[in-house]
């Protein structure tokens, strides 16, 4: 947790508000493997890291609610009981849309003051959405005693997503920054919405995150179209979710569906597979084993999904020509971000030197680079 931020968002709401707040932080994420399944009911493999939103919040008298937004230094103020979707509301609709889910389930809730900011690098798919609306819900649940279940909240955050930003996530993002565990990741299954908490140990090994400073523009459409082509396939199948699926069941109607949505059937029912493959090689120490199902993963998002971009892809190539490196692979939705390395400790330095300078020759731009340490979830900061 970034002390230095916990500072200044507590300044600032002293300064715009006068009064002593109520202290949140909520972590982004980060994801092993199992990308775009969990909207398939399927498995994935996150944990909350250290990096995240910290929300200062108190109660006002007023007759409207003010949040302010100190990455961006701008305010918002809105009544409470009116409420609807901004077109182009940016980080406006993730805050409304958690107080309207809010009062959708027959809570009331009366004004407030917000200030926030959060040390999440923008796009890199480490789902500072999911840390912000968060952030939100659990600091209204505790400043109102709204007796709000942690289950409870992330479904608010979710429908916030859903209904106010317009992107269909799964509960993924929402899970991991919640109930995040320290030095451990979780064996989500997003049926039941329950997980197992796996301790991570990598040996000799650490995670490097690499970020391409990509953001392409049609990520939203895209990610709610990948949504589409499933939800289309499993009900060609009769089945819920593509979690109830086997390649033997996707063959009997590849002569229904085009090329292109078979194999994102395809991967999907692979990518399920794959998370249960790497819980167990984390079980078993398997770090070799852990590293191939990242590149396969990595093959299966840029090949048969069609998500990645030719600037992760890039990255992931250029960890393959080193024996140093087990495994990579994109994370998060795609269309840029984020790729995520299984890297000796001892060569991280040299190999953060190398592909800075590969990458910069390649695109003519910047990527950068981050060690997160593995994190609780969202939680009071004690002042």
């Amino acid at each position: 947790m970034n002390k230095e931020l916990i500072k200044e968002v507590k300044k600032s709401f002293k300064n715009h508000f006068k009064m002593k707040p109520l202290l949140v932080f909520s972590p982004g994420r980060i994801n092993l493997i199992g990308e775009h399944t969990d909207y398939n009911d399927g498995f994935v493999f996150p944990a909350a890291i250290d990096k995240g939103i910290v929300l200062a919040i108190q109660k006002n008298e007023e007759n409207i609610s003010n949040v302010y937004a100190l990455n961006k230094e701008e305010m918002y103020s809105f009544k409470v009981n009116e409420i609807s979707p901004l077109k182009n509301g940016g980080w406006k609709n993730y805050i409304i849309g958690v107080v309207a889910e809010i009062q959708n389930l027959g809570i009331k809730i009366n004004n407030f003051n917000i200030v926030f900011a959060g040390d999440i690098p923008g796009g890199a798919g480490m789902s500072s959405s999911a840390a912000l609306e968060n952030s939100v819900v659990f600091g209204l649940n505790k400043l109102f005693d709204l007796a709000l279940t942690k289950e409870q909240m992330i479904l608010i955050s979710q429908k916030a997503e859903h209904n106010f930003v317009g992107v269909k996530c799964g509960i993924m993002d929402q899970y991991a920054s919640m109930f995040g565990e320290k030095k451990s990741a979780l064996l989500l299954d997003c049926r039941t919405i329950k997980a197992k908490s796996f301790k991570i140990d990598f040996k000799k090994y650490k995670l490097l995150l690499i970020n391409s400073n990509v953001k392409h523009d049609l990520s939203e459409s895209a990610y709610n179209n990948r949504r589409e082509v499933c939800e289309k396939v499993s009900e060609l199948l009769n089945i819920k979710a593509l979690r109830d699926a086997s390649k033997k069941d996707l063959e009997k109607i590849k002569e229904q569906i085009s090329t292109e949505d078979y194999n994102k059937a395809l991967y999907v029912i692979q990518e399920n597979n794959r998370v249960k493959l790497f819980s167990k090689a984390i079980k078993n120490n398997e770090l070799k084993t852990l590293g191939k199902l990242l590149y396969k993963s990595h093959k299966g998002l840029s090949e048969q999904y069609k998500v990645s971009c030719k600037e992760l892809d890039f990255l992931v190539a250029q960890t393959k020509k080193n024996k140093n490196i087990l495994g990579s692979r994109m994370m998060g939705g795609g269309f840029g971000g984020c790729t995520i390395s299984l890297i000796k400790k001892t060569e991280v330095a040299q190999f953060k030197e190398d592909i800075s300078r590969k990458f910069k020759e390649e695109f003519k731009t910047e990527c950068s680079m981050y060690q997160v340490k593995l994190s609780k979830g969202t939680r009071i900061i004690k002042d």
